[in-house]
């Protein structure tokens, strides 16, 4: 019989909310897991346990402090960026955590070990992103490899890892949460940590141009929209 048991790692952002939803959709029992890396601002760690509670699942956060290690705008004192969308480009931003998701995807396959878990799920896109070499399709391969040689799960039977968003623009998962009726009002993607999103860094553009590629509206407040998307609220008479 398939093992349906899956660990869903679970940023808050658009993104992982879409893939726990989907999970859930699949029938899958899920365990959903975060991180507090000490990163820049806790509000996505929060958007991550409204979500959990939503659906009415436990979320486990695993503690580390990745400031110790630095390098990243989001885990030292580096700015964040603001440039214009079509400023983004696959290059390595200063807001990419070195080796993130190898020591996310590390500790969750030990979760799944201890909770017997042949699954692993996780939010990342290789087609609308800031171009983090840990969102690619082929280290996600090599990833779910080493997995499999490291681990006593792996030996008996195998951890799969899930990257269902893998080739879908932002508008596509934008329009896939909706029919999976995601509650993107519990979301957070902006890399700074104020009340509202800042509507200027290099995630609130990825995520507002997901919402309008999907002729749809965001559900959360912005300081300021960049102008493609007043544009576009201005076409459809919302500004």
């Amino acid at each position: 019989m398939e093992n349906k048991k899956a660990i869903v790692l679970i940023s808050g952002g658009l993104d992982s909310p879409t893939v726990l939803a989907y999970a859930l959709e699949n029938n899958y029992d899920v365990y959903p897991l975060s991180f507090d890396y000490n990163q820049r601002h806790k509000k996505e760690l929060l958007s991550s346990k409204s979500i959990c509670e939503y659906y009415n699942l436990k979320l486990k956060v695993i503690n580390m402090d990745l400031r110790q290690i630095g390098g990243s705008a989001l885990t030292d004192d580096i700015s964040v960026p603001e440039r214009k969308f079509n400023e983004i480009k696959d290059e390595i931003p200063v807001t990419y955590v070195p080796a993130r998701n190898t020591i996310f995807l590390s500790l969750a396959s030990a979760y799944a070990e201890t909770v017997g878990a042949n699954n692993i799920f996780i939010g990342a896109n290789a087609v609308d992103y800031s171009g983090y070499p840990d969102c690619r399709p082929e280290y996600f391969n090599a990833m779910e490899k080493a997995i499999n040689l490291g681990t006593e799960l792996g030996l008996k039977s195998k951890i799969n890892i899930n990257v269902p968003l893998q080739y879908l623009t932002k508008g596509e998962i934008v329009k896939l949460g909706r029919k999976l009726n995601v509650p993107y009002k519990f979301t957070w993607s902006c890399y700074n940590g104020r009340v509202k999103a800042c509507g200027k860094c290099d995630s609130c553009l990825l995520r507002l141009h997901g919402f309008m590629d999907a002729d749809d509206f965001d559900d959360i407040e912005y300081e300021d929209y960049p102008d493609f998307y007043i544009d576009y609220l201005k076409k459809n008479h919302k500004l």
